[in-house]
């Protein structure tokens, strides 16, 4: 944690606190963990505090090793994901939020030129179990059942695995040998991938492979459509197909007027794809504005800076040639979107049509047991299982938020429920520690330190490769980056109340790590409480009989 700085934020004593104080003690000091806002936030579950301050310690292999306990894939991640955790994180009220996904790159990057191996130590368990479909949710589901003892394989129409990190993911935000390199590891880990192996019976499939469960993680990769009049049409594609096809050494050909249709982030990877496949006048149509757009704010800064023009509150109407008739759109007074009349002629060689995608389940279909909800997707009680005894569902196949980070959290926590029910038993999740906020803090002192910013290919040099915009921290980078976290609600030895105690009731454990407190030393003043700047102290009522606290 930084510290350098005094602030005006003078600890005041708080008399109905320390009125019990002496022989009739009211209350005491105990330690606590709180449940930090990043680690709240995480769709995967991470412990991000903890692997953070592995990483303040100089310690990257415990940080890690601490980290892939919940996330197989840091490298992808800290590429890819939209980091919900800096959106929550305490520091962004004092200069800016930590760089969480940064180090958690800096980490992968450093497993895979280490050669660092997963951690698989549980006893086989003679159970196995079957997964369709190699994206994120699937990888991150076989990973946890295989060190929960299970033996796992997957089975993947694609030609490499992935998924949707693989074909839906440009390489210019996913190198694809990083991408091979973390999935190499889960094999290593013992999880079989087969390949070009697309399901048509799934009963069968689970019956000939003696396959005691079955998890469908097949994602949604059908595009969406919307239906355009046409005349002599020009080329229209989905966006799923442009990033497939653009996998394929680049040979689409779309021409130099390119008009992508949505607002995703879909739509901004389709758009940034074409101006490297040539397209030198690439235009993104949206219905709403960009308020109301899905697409994250950086992501379609990055396409401006990448020369991707936009048109908002703006519906195409007709496609004849090369010619697109456009309406301009305007909200009503209830905030709904209405047709003007007015109306305009775009000229495109091409239409990418990026509204969205639909679960794959049309083989599921075949199982008279197995519920749909009206977008196909598959319909999953509150352990993830379908109608149909031992066949579980999660990732983009169930209802429900669609990332990358989203899909691997339902992978682990369907691993969860797969063994929980395997062993005839109901998984049930822990409960959560309370929250801390950032008022709850004590900072009395802390450093100006924003910050680091990951260097960035120049936008007038992105577009004429595939190569990775971003790029990673150096040590340094990411030593400074950590330390820079508050650790919020957890201990992190900074010996505040060690030496704010006026009774010398707290001393150090013999690890180094943590304290105790001599309770019949302890007059419940409560100042160890007030010097403790991140939260990880309570003043709780006095028990009935005199003990050690000890964290």
């Amino acid at each position: 944690m930084t510290q350098a700085k005094t602030t005006d934020m003078t600890p005041v004593i708080n008399l109905t606190r320390i009125s019990g104080a002496g022989p009739k003690r009211r209350q005491r000091p105990a330690y606590i963990d709180h449940l930090p806002p990043c680690n709240s936030a995480c769709p995967a579950g991470e412990n991000i505090q903890a692997w953070m301050a592995h990483v303040q310690a100089g310690d990257y292999l415990s940080a890690w090793q601490t980290l892939v306990r919940d996330n197989p894939l840091p490298a992808v991640h800290g590429r890819v994901c939209y980091h919900p955790c800096e959106y929550h994180c305490n520091r962004e009220e004092l200069d800016s939020t930590v760089s969480i996904h940064a180090v958690e790159r800096f980490l992968g990057d450093m497993a895979i030129e280490s050669g660092w191996k997963l951690p698989i130590d549980a006893q086989p368990s003679g159970k196995r179990v079957l997964i369709i479909g190699a994206g994120p949710c699937g990888l991150s589901a076989a990973y946890h059942l295989t060190r929960l003892g299970h033996v796992v394989e997957i089975h993947d129409a694609g030609e490499f695995p992935g998924g949707m990190l693989h074909f839906g993911i440009p390489a210019y935000r996913l190198p694809r040998d990083i991408l091979m390199q973390e999935i190499y590891r889960i094999q290593q880990a013992g999880v079989k991938i087969v390949q070009n192996h697309r399901i048509d019976d799934l009963l069968a499939e689970k019956t000939s492979g003696k396959f005691d469960a079955v998890l469908v993680a097949s994602g949604a990769q059908l595009s969406r459509h919307v239906d355009i009049p046409q005349r002599d049409a020009a080329k229209v594609l989905d966006a799923v197909t442009l990033l497939k096809n653009a996998e394929s050494a680049g040979t689409t050909l779309l021409g130099r007027r390119v008009v992508v249709y949505g607002g995703g982030n879909t739509a901004m990877d389709a758009a940034r794809t074409a101006r490297r496949l040539g397209s030198t006048d690439t235009l993104i149509v949206y219905r709403r504005d960009r308020a109301h757009m899905g697409a994250h704010d950086f992501e379609s800064d990055e396409a401006l800076a990448e020369g991707v023009k936009f048109r908002w509150m703006t519906s195409i109407r007709e496609i004849d040639g090369t010619n697109l008739t456009v309406e301009q759109m305007q909200l009503d007074p209830d905030g709904n979107l209405q047709p003007t009349g007015k109306t305009e002629t775009l000229k495109a060689d091409a239409l990418v049509l990026a509204l969205g995608q639909t679960a794959d389940s049309g083989f599921l279909k075949k199982i008279p047991a197995i519920q749909f909800a009206r977008d196909d997707s598959m319909i999953i009680n509150d352990q993830m299982m379908s109608a149909e005894p031992g066949v579980f569902g999660a990732g983009d196949l169930v209802p429900g938020q669609r990332s990358v980070t989203d899909a691997t959290g339902q992978g682990k926590l369907a691993a969860r429920h797969i063994h929980a029910w395997l062993n005839k038993t109901i998984y049930t999740a822990p409960v959560k520690n309370p929250g801390v906020t950032f008022s709850m803090l004590k900072l009395l002192i802390y450093s100006d330190a924003e910050a680091g910013k990951q260097q960035e290919l120049a936008a007038v040099t992105r577009t004429d490769s595939f190569d990775e915009v971003l790029a990673g921290l150096s040590q340094h980078e990411a030593l400074y980056e950590a330390q820079r976290c508050l650790s919020c609600g957890n201990c992190f030895n900074c010996d505040n109340c060690l030496a704010a105690c006026p009774e010398t009731a707290i001393r150090k454990n013999a690890t180094g790590n943590g304290y105790q407190i001599d309770m019949n030393r302890c007059i419940g003043c409560a100042v160890c409480f007030d010097q403790c700047p991140c939260h990880a102290l309570e003043m709780v009522a006095e028990p009935s009989s005199v003990a050690t606290a000890s964290l």
